[in-house]
């Protein structure tokens, strides 16, 4: 059973964890491996070059959203093909483990089911977006509008 009391601490670092990594990777691309190199791979392996520029924006937007709490599920609803894509398109041939040669498919389910799992929490945790404009809800005993207090979308 779910203790109400400490899921939204739980959702909390399962949100800002997933945000970091992504953060990471794109940070990764365009500092370390540098966007024209990236390119460059993005071909060899049969990808349209200009995607890497959409993959890195996403990743690295996707990580900001995730980290503060704004329009977190949303993120990582959008996050979600970059994985599955990177799934298909460079680990699944390298087999499972992710120690394996050029890295299997592994570390990247794992993200998947953890973007995943951000996507079926719904609002659970404490983020920016609960803190900058608390949305309008109905007040359940006497049906008229109220503020409400707001969580972030995990």
């Amino acid at each position: 059973m779910i203790d109400a009391s400490t899921a939204p601490y739980a959702a909390l670092l399962l949100r800002i964890g997933l945000g970091l990594l992504f953060l990471a990777h794109g940070n990764l691309q365009i500092r370390v491996y540098g966007l024209p190199t990236e390119a460059k791979y993005f071909r060899s392996i049969g990808l349209p070059e200009h995607l890497v520029y959409l993959t890195a924006a996403m990743q690295l937007a996707g990580g900001i959203a995730r980290v503060t709490g704004v329009y977190a599920r949303f993120a990582a609803l959008l996050l979600l093909p970059i994985i599955v894509g990177t799934i298909v398109t460079v680990h699944a041939s390298k087999g499972w483990l992710f120690t394996n040669k050029d890295g299997g498919w592994e570390y990247p389910a794992f993200l998947g089911s953890r973007a995943a799992g951000a996507i079926s929490l719904g609002r659970w945790g404490v983020g920016v977006a609960g803190i900058a404009q608390p949305p309008r809800a109905w007040s359940a005993v006497r049906g008229r509008r109220c503020w409400a207090p707001r969580v972030s979308d995990v």
